[in-house]
């Protein structure tokens, strides 16, 4: 899967989860203050990829950004 096709559907999951505009998820977007997502949010959304991609992700602290969990699913799709 391409880091593009992983962006897609990481931000189909956030617009899904967050009710946010398509156009605020962007790959620098920060998850809680620019997408105001809470600690619960960040877990719904690594559940559903974990889900749709079939693979195992933590709700990392070090995911900040939408680049950081398009970075942290291609490391774990990767190592599948």
């Amino acid at each position: 899967m391409t880091e593009t096709e992983i962006f897609d559907k990481v931000k189909e999951i956030v617009v899904e989860q967050l009710d946010v505009d398509e156009a605020k998820v962007t790959l620098s977007a920060d998850i809680k203050d620019d997408l105001a997502a809470d600690s619960l949010d960040v877990f719904e959304i690594m559940n559903e990829l974990e889900d749709d991609l079939d693979i195992k992700l933590e709700a990392d602290e070090n995911v900040k950004t939408i680049q950081d969990v398009v970075n942290y699913v291609k490391k774990e799709l990767d190592a599948k």
